[in-house]
């Protein structure tokens, strides 16, 4: 049998997380090679994310290199991986959920004090956030894998930059914040991106992937891609969408918000995870009634201009 070949990324993150599906598919021994391709977004660190006016920009590469037969799986941070595959593409993996948390990596405490402070990120849903809670501050374009942009950070004057903890915590960066000078915190405010924390697989519709998904994954993921789907309509906008499985049962929060912060449209529900199939859905039509659609279009406009 052919060994199973595992598209990546080459950052040093996206290296880390093949290898995690690498080890589990030799768990149940099958063979395994790495196929590192670069991305559109690892090639253009200079424009925005969201200027870049490609769909998936990293996950484009790895989608062409599937359908090209070049790689039989693609490994992707999940909240990367756009909620419409191309034809002949599906999602057949989600690997165990790590901290889903953005964090911000900051240089002193002295931060908390001022009235005025300049935040480092590349997300528009972490910007709008942040504006969102502290409207004063200015927010400037942040990008690269996380190692650059750590080193970014210590030689800007900015005064702290955000991240998702997942991201940090497998790198081995976060125990390594301390001796460059850095601290932490946990934004508990602060909603997730969409499958932010799990690692999702992807691989031409035909072929047989071996199980070695997360169930609770697998349905966290299902229900965020959902409320995305239906509330991003194929525009990059902030929203941020956790659904957090306790014994069972499914804690929802979701937001949508401006770019500039101002507005906010958010919902909270409570629900058993045998109800999850549709719940994502349901919950975006909800936003919908109070005023999402609206925003949306708003948020296209402006980024179009």
């Amino acid at each position: 049998m052919k060994p199973i070949r595992i598209g990546t990324r080459k950052s040093p993150l996206a290296m880390w997380q093949a290898e995690w599906v690498q080890r589990k598919l030799n768990e149940k021994d099958i063979s395994t090679e790495i196929i590192p391709i670069s991305s559109e977004g690892d090639l253009n660190l200079k424009q925005p994310i969201y200027q870049l006016g490609i769909t998936g920009v990293f996950t484009r590469s790895l989608d062409i290199a599937l359908l090209n037969n070049q790689i039989d799986i693609a490994v992707h941070s999940l909240k990367d991986v756009p909620t419409l595959l191309p034809d002949g593409i599906e999602l057949k993996g989600f690997m165990k959920r790590g901290n889903p948390n953005d964090i911000l990596v900051y240089k002193s405490d002295g931060i908390f004090e001022k009235e005025k402070r300049t935040i480092a990120t590349g997300s528009l849903r972490r910007t709008s956030f942040w504006l969102n809670k502290f409207p004063q501050d200015s927010v400037v374009d942040l990008r690269g894998n996380v190692q650059l942009r750590i080193h970014k950070l210590v030689d800007s004057d900015w005064d702290g930059a955000i991240f998702a903890y997942a991201g940090l915590d497998r790198s081995e960066i976060l125990n390594e914040l301390k001796a460059k000078g850095l601290k932490y915190q946990i934004l508990d405010w602060m909603i997730p991106a969409p499958s932010q924390g799990i690692v999702g697989i992807t691989s031409k519709s035909e072929f047989e992937m071996p199980d070695i998904s997360d169930e609770n994954s697998k349905i966290a993921a299902t229900i965020e891609r959902q409320f995305l789907n239906v509330l991003e309509g194929g525009c990059t906008a902030p929203i941020g969408a956790y659904a957090e499985i306790t014994d069972g049962s499914v804690n929802f929060k979701g937001s949508i918000l401006s770019l500039d912060g101002k507005q906010k449209i958010s919902i909270e529900e409570n629900f058993s995870t045998s109800a999850f199939e549709n719940k994502g859905k349901e919950l975006a039509e909800k936003c919908l009634t109070k005023g999402a659609g609206e925003l949306i279009k708003e948020i296209k406009k402006q980024i179009q201009n």
